[in-house]
Order: C-alpha cells, then sequence, then structure tokens
C-alpha cells in the first residue's frame, strides 16, 4: 500500500444468520470505526448462501432475498458499502441491484463465464484467489473481469493449501497482486481455517488472527478482511475462525498501528 492511501477493512459475519445477528455486527463496527483516527473506511460483509461445505447438513444461510433485504437494510440504517459472494451467474442481476460490491468465491475464481458476468454489472468486484492458485495466475482472472468493462478489481488473498488439512499465507503474493489488481486484500480469518478438520466441518485457529492481522498491515496490503460474530463458538459457519468483538477492536487498532508505522 503506498503512503496516500487509507487503509481499509471488510468486515462481517461469515453467514447472514439473521437480521438481528447481522445488524448487531454492524453496529459494532460503525461504532468502532468512528471511533479511531484517522478513520478507515470499512465496508459490511455478509453472504446469504455458503455453497461450499464440508457437510450438506451444514447450515448454508438464509438465501437470496431474505439475504439480499438483511444486506439493503444495513446499507441504508449505516451508509456503508457491502459486499456479499455469487455462486452462478443466474444470482448476479438481483446482487448488483442491492449490493456495492460482488465477491467471486476462491473455488469459483478461474471460471470465465462468472467472472465475465460480474465484470458487466458496472461494481467493482472482488475475487478471492484460489487456495491452489499461483497468485501470478490470478492475472488471468482480473483480465477476464476487465474484458467486461469493469474498472476496478480487488484480489484477496485466503491462504494456500499445506497438505491436505491446513492453509498457509505467503506473503510474498500480496506483493505480486499488487501489480494486476486495484485493491491488495488480505483475508484474515479465512486464512486460518483448516478445511474439513472437525468432524465433518472446517476447523480453524483463530488465536493467531491478530498477529495475522498485524503481519498484514505490516506488509502493507491495502484492507484486511475479517470476520466475526457476537459469540463466534455458536456460529452457524466457521465458528472455529471467527473472532469475538473484544479480539476484533484490538485487531482493527492493532492493524492501524502497523500501518501507520510503514
Amino acid at each position: 500500500m503506498s503512503k496516500d492511501k487509507t487503509p481499509f477493512f471488510i468486515i462481517g459475519p461469515c453467514s447472514l444468520e439473521s437480521r438481528d445477528i447481522s445488524l448487531n455486527v454492524a453496529e459494532f463496527v460503525q461504532k468502532l470505526i468512528d471511533s479511531v483516527h484517522p478513520r478507515p473506511e470499512w465496508v459490511f460483509k455478509g453472504s446469504f448462501l455458503k455453497d461450499n461445505r464440508t457437510s450438506h447438513d451444514s447450515y448454508r444461510g438464509p438465501g437470496l432475498e431474505k439475504g439480499l433485504r438483511i444486506l439493503e437494510e444495513i446499507s441504508d440504517t449505516f451508509g456503508v458499502r457491502t459486499l456479499t459472494d455469487i455462486h452462478n451467474q443466474q444470482q448476479i442481476a438481483s446482487v448488483a441491484q442491492v449490493v456495492s460490491i460482488l465477491q467471486v468465491p476462491a473455488f469459483l475464481c478461474r471460471q470465465t463465464s462468472i467472472l465475465e458476468a460480474v465484470g458487466g454489472t458496472g461494481k467493482p468486484v472482488n475475487i478471492k484467489k484460489g487456495q491452489f492458485m499461483n497468485p501470478l495466475n490470478m492475472k488471468g482472472s482480473v483480465n477476464k473481469v476487465r474484458s467486461s468493462g469493469c474498472d476496478e478489481v480487488w484480489l484477496t488473498e485466503r491462504g494456500t493449501f499445506f497438505g491436505y488439512g491446513d492453509l498457509v499465507v505467503d506473503f510474498r503474493s500480496l506483493s505480486v497482486m499488487r501489480e494486476f489488481g486495484d485493491k491488495v486484500i488480505l483475508d484474515v480469518t479465512h486464512s486460518l481455517q483448516r478445511p474439513g478438520a472437525a468432524d465433518g466441518q472446517s476447523g480453524g485457529c483463530s488465536e493467531y488472527a491478530p498477529d495475522l492481522a498485524r503481519a498484514g498491515a505490516a506488509w502493507g496490503v491495502d484492507g484486511l478482511f475479517i470476520e466475526t460474530h457476537p459469540d463466534p463458538q455458536s456460529a452457524l459457519s466457521d465458528s472455529a475462525t471467527m473472532v469475538d468483538f473484544s479480539t476484533l477492536e484490538f485487531m482493527v487498532t492493532e492493524a492501524l498501528r502497523h500501518w501507520e508505522g510503514r
């Protein structure tokens, strides 16, 4: 990140479990962001569908219609931009009418038809780097989105497969992707997943989240992606990697301190 750029955060629950939880998260984050100086931008993130679950019995979200109503209410109430992920071409038009930034999930980051379609919405697009991808090859994904007229493409690092059940962050990828992405973001909490390692669901090690966030800020990423929940242990998705509100507050203030110190 260059010295003249203001850092930003993408924050929200993994899944839009309910209207009340989603609004609770948004209200806390808005107050937190308003309390720090210099005040960074933040984007609310929440998924209406979790289509990549380890088990077919896992909670998958409220669905498109209900999820978009929640996101629209959060945007109207807090004046914040919103972000959600799409999973097929049929969802794109409806999502683009409500959401500020469209996200392409990591496992779909090479899907040409989806990338071209989200690029044609006129909205900024955030592409998650696949856990299996060489960061250099993400240039092809960016070009697919740009080919449809999109002029703002973000890239998010979320770890790379290490063996069969773990992820690691190679910080060099953040610098590599800066060469062709308009913003480069570190997804702190998803990078701490242990896929399929918790008896039919993904495990993780959220205790490392503050250290990873500090490292990303010191490296100079444009933004940090952090999933939070008022009670992570009871969360219906990503309970092993989401952070609670007090940890989130510490992470935001520490990250800003390291950004300022660059």
